[in-house]
């Protein structure tokens, strides 16, 4: 049985669908048969906003329905939006809605097969964990029309991968498989491509099944910190965070003894 079948479907646009199963949300980028991104905010933000302040939410998944996670933008409506000069405005809510789901305090896990190409690497890049089929490949093949990543997507690549490659895989635009992203960086994950819906969320429930979801999001914050904070000052907030916990832990322990 697919565990990740959905069911009870939101459909939040023309191509996103979003599905809770016990306290795991689910993405899905449906838009048959490559997964095309027609705006760069595939998720509307205040829809996700609402989702995450659900405390009983523990960690969501990304994925592509079908063969692929996506092959990222519709080129005729992204050179459509361009030639309205509303092309900048609409980057920037896609760039604000990947930092708010890089910066999220629950897990975020893509679960990547076939093609993640362009705006769909992006998104990929934005998640705390990439799960990679071993079929899948990946590629910014922006150059090759006279573009870069226009999400974010080469500051996130370069904090992963070494600059020369980078480099490589921006003006190269070359496709590259599961193997070599692993080997880059790029994934964290290999699995067999009938077992990827699988390890996903049996990775995902080995982080947060039996969690105390408070202790998710502390931790949660407390590792953005070291990203965002000094190092004297992510320190100091995971002393404060500890000693909350700790609080609340002794309490709950002499109310039950």
């Amino acid at each position: 049985m697919n565990d990740l079948k959905l069911l009870n479907v939101n459909k939040l646009n023309n191509y996103t669908n979003y599905h809770r199963l016990g306290d795991i949300g689910i993405f899905s980028i449906n838009n048959p048969p490559k997964n095309y991104l027609s705006q760069p905010e595939f998720i509307p933000i205040e829809f996700l906003r609402e989702k995450a302040a659900d405390e009983t939410l523990k960690a969501l998944i990304i994925k592509g329905e079908g063969r692929h996670f996506s092959v990222g933008a519709d080129k005729e409506a992204l050179f459509g939006m361009a030639g309205e000069d509303i092309l900048e405005s609409s980057l920037n809510r896609g760039k604000a809605l990947l930092d708010f789901i890089g910066m999220l305090d629950i897990p975020v896990v893509a679960m990547i097969k076939g093609a993640c190409f362009g705006g769909g690497l992006e998104i990929a890049l934005a998640c705390h964990i990439r799960v990679s089929s071993d079929n899948a490949l990946f590629a910014f093949p922006e150059a090759g029309l006279g573009l870069i990543p226009g999400l974010g997507g080469t500051q996130r690549l370069t904090s992963l991968v070494k600059k020369p490659n980078a480099m490589e895989i921006i003006l190269g635009a070359s496709i590259i498989d599961a193997s070599r992203a692993k080997e880059l960086g790029l994934v964290d994950y290999i699995v067999p491509a009938k077992g990827t819906e699988e390890f996903a969320l049996g990775l995902i429930k080995e982080m947060t099944e039996n969690r105390p979801a408070k202790v998710i999001r502390f931790a949660m914050k407390a590792i953005h910190n070291a990203g965002v904070l000094s190092s004297e000052n992510a320190m100091r907030e995971e002393t404060r965070i500890f000693c909350i916990l700790a609080k609340e832990e002794a309490k709950r322990q002499q109310l039950e003894g």
